[in-house]
């Protein structure tokens, strides 16, 4: 074995990979500034067009010849404003130059937007390959106002005749040049419907359960999903997040969830998914045969961006070939603004990108196509507002990004489900998310996202309650897929009327219906007896029930609405609370030190700036450094606030992990630092720089290591903080272009959650692996 941390070798089974990650604390930025001053700064202005002038003539006239920065800035500048294409540089200056660029582009061919990519990699090669040319000779020389006049007049199956041939660059720029009322109307004509399912189909509207537990306990995802079936919502998937990424927990709640969709009979009508990396859920199915459903992955729209998750294309397309023959296939999360937070946009809108992933998803539809007997079994859950103000901030944004990815989704074949979400460091409010749903259902997603209550008990933010659905299926008149709504009627909570029955809102009858099934015969009092237990336990690890209704059905009942309403009030004061001068004086051997951030809000705001240490941190850290001499330890602890102070500051918190920490790798035989790096307003990259300036100077063979403390997302009464263990060989240090791409993470540590002993433990098994591996990428299907 390499030299490393540890003198003998312990392989480990990866933790919780990247994916998560990228979703529950990656609201960062890479190369905010770097990216606007390589586009020239600031937003960016177009003052006059002449008349019949296309994209490629105004760049001409303006540069002396094309110019794919500014092509570039041409097509963001057509966009809706959004916060991320502002920063990075192309976003429009003001009304004026937004007006001009859409005249531009609409007087732009589809043949010459074809030819010039704003961005060529693997994957718009891909997009290339699996654009139906037949269909895309009828389009090539249309303008782009010729198509939006199309896609606006034409019946579905016109549309349909002509779609598969639009490369994702040209679908991303169609609503560009269509209000929110010209969104929906051409939402409302097109429907791409699951194999042998309603499910996508006009008048229906579905609902992904997410069953998410702090410590992914196999009886708080399954009430949760008894809970789901007692509001008659759940139809095109269960799928959980997981805290715990290893094959063991893994197959844990795959297991579970298996469990009752055999016990019900619903085989053939709901598949289950762990959201883990894919890699780990194949790993999970090898070793136990059966145990997995549908499998889940989260897809980016560059090369660049995929790679910090993890896969290529040619591993998706490798997993979609491994379906063969099998009923249920892929399921992908999209949403605007990932590429941008990682620093890989590489100068292209947020909304294009977004087209790219389902264009990439559209690959795989068709590869799957090739091996399921049925048809392809593929849908796409769209995340919007999930990372952050750094995205956008406002409701009316949120509403007018769900309508440009239902277009685009739509307009590549695809099933295309929503989470009408918003993160508690934004603007949005529990009411404006209803209003969000109202301004966005006359589009008809595939699904939404179904929780107990608006809020994540594990993700902390805050999306659709079970509630919501039937809300939203009495106001629009949706249906829920006839398959499943079947299994509603059988278990009797929706009756012959297809009204709700007095079962409406009791789990507990559910888990009776479920104990039935499995031929229990005790009384219907004992069942109930243990299932009322069973809730009080999953409640008390914080995860709520959702039980009866308020005034209306779709209300919550007034005790739990208040919970909620509480759990929200203090979400907004965890997240601006901030380090006091007494805790970070009671930290043993503490070296405090700051990122670039002002203050609070500047941190909240402006990510990039909680990701850069200020320059007397630098030289703070490099006085740790050489202090060392050259006895360098092997680690260094570092602890940052993130968007949640309290969760370093609570009791029991950091303290236990601290100290278990330091004895088991003491124990163990690795050296760490003696000083704990406190970074206040610190992002998850601060950590990275600080171990960038600690081990640039490292033996290049020798494996360095950063663990990282930083308080989570608020939301949920644990007031949680992650753990992100970064290791790598002094080489990768000393290059200092340390990502999330090796990171990985335990999440959920609190005294009421993840207890922060057992997290230590956990740390140490995930720095074990890595180690073993010496810092190996993927497991299948590699790079």
């Amino acid at each position: 074995m390499n030299k490393g941390w540890f003198s003998n070798q312990h392989d480990g089974i990866s933790r919780r990979d990247l994916l998560m990650m990228a979703g529950t604390a990656a609201a960062t930025l890479a190369s905010y500034n770097h990216a606007r001053a390589a586009l020239g700064g600031g937003p960016f202005s177009i003052d006059e067009v002449k008349q019949g002038e296309d994209v490629f003539a105004y760049i001409s006239r303006i540069k002396g010849g094309f110019d794919q920065t500014a092509y570039q800035q041409v097509i963001g500048a057509a966009n809706e404003f959004k916060e991320g294409d502002q920063a990075i540089g192309v976003g429009a200056e003001n009304e004026t130059t937004r007006r001009n660029a859409r005249a531009l582009l609409a007087n732009t061919k589809v043949s010459d937007l074809y030819q010039r990519p704003l961005f060529e990699d693997d994957l718009q090669k891909l997009i290339w390959q699996t654009t139906d040319q037949v269909q895309y000779e009828k389009v090539k020389d249309w303008t782009m106002g010729q198509l939006k006049e199309f896609l606006l007049t034409e019946p579905e199956e016109n549309i349909k005749g002509v779609m598969n041939g639009l490369t994702s660059d040209t679908i991303g720029f169609v609503p560009k040049l269509m209000s929110n009322e010209e969104l929906v109307s051409l939402s409302q004509k097109i429907f791409n419907v699951m194999p042998g399912t309603n499910m996508g189909a006009k008048g229906y509207m579905g609902a992904r359960i997410q069953p998410n537990s702090p410590t992914d306990h196999p009886d708080d995802i399954a009430w949760q999903v008894f809970d789901a079936f007692s509001y008659a919502t759940g139809d095109i998937v269960i799928g959980t997040n997981p805290v715990d990424s290893t094959v063991a927990s893994v197959v844990a709640v795959e297991r579970a969830l298996k469990d009752i969709v055999d016990t019900f009979g619903l085989d053939d009508v709901i598949p289950w998914c762990v959201l883990a990396h894919i890699d780990v859920q194949a790993e999970v199915n090898e070793t136990f045969p059966g145990t997995v459903s549908t499998m889940f992955q989260s897809l980016a729209g560059t090369d660049d961006c995929n790679k910090i998750f993890d896969i290529t294309n040619e591993k998706i397309l490798k997993y979609a070939r491994a379906k063969n023959g099998e009923r249920y296939g892929l399921y992908f999360e999209t949403g605007q603004g990932s590429e941008f937070t990682n620093g890989v946009a590489n100068g292209v809108d947020m909304m294009v990108l977004e087209s790219r992933k389902y264009g990439f998803s559209r690959a795989v539809g068709l590869e799957l196509a090739k091996v399921q007997p049925s048809g392809a079994w593929l849908h796409v859950n769209d995340v919007a507002g999930f990372i952050g103000p750094e995205v956008f901030k406002s409701r009316e944004q949120l509403v007018r990004c769900c309508l440009e990815d239902m277009v685009m989704g739509k307009l590549h074949g695809l099933t295309i489900g929503l989470d009408i979400c918003t993160t508690l460091h934004m603007t949005v409010s529990l009411e404006d998310l209803d209003w969000c749903q109202d301004q966005i259902m006359p589009a008809n997603p595939a699904y939404l996202i179904a929780l107990p209550t608006k809020n994540d008990p594990m993700l902390s933010y805050l999306t659709t309650s079970f509630q919501d659905h039937v809300r939203v299926r009495d106001k629009f008149g949706f249906k829920v897929n006839d398959a499943m709504w079947d299994f509603y009627k059988r278990i009797g909570i929706v009756g012959e009327n297809n009204g709700y029955t007095e079962n409406y809102g009791d789990p507990l009858w559910v888990y009776y219906q479920y104990r039935l099934a499995k031929g229990d015969g005790r009384s219907r009092e004992a069942v109930y007896a243990e299932g009322r237990e069973k809730m009080r336990e999953v409640e008390g690890r914080g995860v709520d029930l959702a039980t009866g209704h308020g005034e209306k059905l779709w209300d919550l009942n007034p005790a739990l609405a208040a919970k909620v309403k509480g759990l929200y009030d203090d979400a907004k004061q965890s997240l601006w609370a901030e380090l006091t001068p007494e805790f970070i004086a009671a930290v043993p051997d503490v070296v405090p030190v700051r990122t670039l951030s002002k203050d609070r809000n500047d941190y909240i705001a402006h990510p990039n700036t909680g990701e850069t240490l200020s320059p007397e941190a630098i030289a703070e850290i490099e006085r740790i450094r050489d202090s060392w001499g050259d006895d360098m330890p092997k680690g260094q602890i570092v602890i940052s606030d993130g968007l949640n102070a309290k969760a370093i500051m609570d009791d029991g918190h950091l303290a236990p992990y601290l100290e278990e920490m330091r004895r088991l790798l003491a124990e163990a035989g690795v050296t760490m630092g003696d000083k704990n790096i406190m970074v206040t307003s610190g992002r998850v990259r601060a950590g990275y720089r600080v171990g960038e300036v600690l081990f640039e100077k490292a033996d290049p063979d020798t494996i360095r290591g950063i663990l990282h403390i930083i308080g989570e997302r608020p939301g949920t009464t644990h007031h949680a903080y992650s753990v992100y263990i970064t290791v790598a060989k002094g080489k990768r240090w000393s290059e200092k272009n340390i990502d999330h791409d090796i990171t990985r993470l335990v999440s959920n540590v609190a005294d009421t959650a993840l207890p922060p002993k057992e997290a230590a433990r956990e740390t140490l098994t995930i720095i074990r692996e890595i180690v073993g591996k010496e810092v190996n990428g993927s497991r299948r299907y590699g790079q």
